[in-house]
């Protein structure tokens, strides 16, 4: 026993970087795990159903967007105040945070599946959706939209459990989920009357075995979200419930500027044409690999934020920032020099050799630098957030969006037309970098290291209380 205490204690401590390492490998791989499930239903709805599932589901996009903005908003406001009650090492504070995070997600998911049900006929119209489609565009809305309780609890649970540093968790029920949605998907599809719809079952099904995977492993590790663990305190609280939604609701408006500014931008690119627009749809779905690194830092810093706000340790966040910006400085950097290099080969997953695939390539490359710099906005954000510091950067996020890339877009389309449009996305990225940076710099100096109320203190690292 002696040995061990003396083996243990001699034992360097992890450094910021080896911590921010391991936590970005899962994070990486359940980003991965959930681009390839929407790869997958897209392969097996074109291959089943033709161009008319795919329009189906593509119909549903500007809903499935709003409700992805309120999903975010909602783990992110989960993941910092878990984090916090980590960092306390308060195994009753994440519980209730736990039991709030999950009756908030369970409320709004029935709010959205029972207004769904009654509105999805007038909601298809008003998007304006083809009369040959609609029929199926309503099935495959009211579908979905009623599986939505699931959906957002089963994300609630992932962000709780990376709030308190267990990204691995996620990683494995997303990977059932995937390997579940894989099997369930073409069989529903092509195998039973439900068409299209039969997506939102596999859905139904994937984000049931996510939750039986998530608890068990909670059960195997004895986390405090295992079930029978501390029942008593699994009681939702107002004040956190206020707590969250001051986070996560700036969090969700900054996701809706995106989503206005990608239609906008889509309605630029299809000005030009329908070779225009697959050249943009084969673009992203390279440039969206690109993001993950940058993704995955912003979720990091928020993680290891939160956990020194709430052991009341705030000298540790500069430590915390400049290793997240210094990690994205190497790791988004080689994602993006990838994607120069061998975008003509993997584009051409999706695109035949030809102009469009030469459009397709100068887009990916227009971009992906500038991923370099939302890496770096993600970090700064995500610490200023956990810190308390959550509505002014959203709403600076914003105003690059809407008052930088748009006018930008619209202006260097009608100068130098179609690769106009997308040097708008370096100039905001550039703007929302420069807006975060000083603000982080004047809360900084203000307020020390930001300021905000903390939950109990106690030490940064270890196993919570009780857990």
């Amino acid at each position: 026993m002696n040995e061990q205490a003396t083996a243990s204690a001699a034992r360097p401590a992890p450094t910021m970087r080896t911590r921010y390492l391991a936590l970005l490998t899962p994070l990486f791989l359940t980003h991965a795990l959930q681009s390839a499930g929407g790869l997958m239903d897209g392969f097996w709805l074109g291959h089943l159903l033709g161009v008319r599932g795919i329009a189906t589901v593509a119909s549903f996009f500007p809903v499935f967007f709003l409700l992805l903005s309120l999903i975010i908003g909602l783990g992110a406001g989960a993941t910092i105040l878990a984090g916090q009650a980590w960092g306390a090492r308060d195994a009753a504070q994440v519980r209730t945070v736990g039991a709030t995070a999950f009756v908030a997600a369970l409320g709004i998911g029935l709010a959205v599946a029972a207004a769904g049900a009654w509105c999805a006929p007038w909601l298809m119209q008003a998007l304006g959706t083809p009369s040959d489609i609609l029929p199926a565009a309503i099935r495959y809305a009211r579908a979905m939209l009623l599986v939505m309780p699931f959906v957002f609890v089963a994300w609630a649970g992932m962000s709780l459990s990376r709030g308190t540093g267990d990204a691995l968790s996620p990683m494995w029920a997303l990977l059932a989920a995937t390997l579940v949605g894989a099997a369930c998907t073409p069989l529903l599809v092509a195998g039973t009357p439900l068409g299209a719809a039969g997506v939102a079952v596999s859905t139904l099904v994937a984000q049931l075995v996510a939750l039986a995977v998530l608890i068990r492993r909670w059960r195997q590790g004895n986390h405090p979200f295992a079930t029978g663990t501390g029942w008593q305190d699994w009681k939702p609280s107002a004040a956190i419930a206020k707590r969250m939604l001051r986070i996560g609701l700036p969090a969700a408006f900054q996701m809706l500027a995106m989503a206005l500014a990608e239609i906008v931008l889509l309605g630029l690119v299809n000005r030009h044409g329908s070779n225009a627009t697959a050249a943009y749809g084969a673009a992203t779905q390279v440039l969206s690999w690109v993001q993950f690194p940058a993704m995955s830092l912003g979720i990091a810093a928020a993680i290891f934020s939160a956990h020194a706000v709430g052991a009341g340790r705030r000298e540790r966040l500069p430590a915390i920032v400049s290793t997240g910006l210094g990690l994205n400085a190497v790791v988004t950097a080689l994602f993006a020099v990838t994607a120069h290099l061998l975008a003509p080969y993997a584009l051409r997953v999706f695109l035949e050799p030809g102009p469009v695939l030469e459009q397709a390539t100068a887009i990916v490359r227009t971009v992906a630098w500038s991923v370099v710099l939302l890496g770096w906005s993600n970090v700064l954000v995500s610490a200023m957030r956990a810190s308390g510091a959550a509505l002014v950067p959203a709403l600076l996020s914003m105003a690059a969006i809407v008052g930088v890339e748009l006018p930008v877009a619209v202006a260097l389309e009608a100068r130098f037309g179609l690769r106009g449009v997308f040097w708008a996305c370096p100039v905001a990225f550039l703007a929302m970098l420069v807006l975060h940076g000083l603000y982080y710099r004047h809360k900084e100096k203000k307020d020390g290291l930001f300021s905000q109320p903390g939950v109990t203190l106690g030490a940064a690292d270890g196993r919570a209380r009780g857990a």
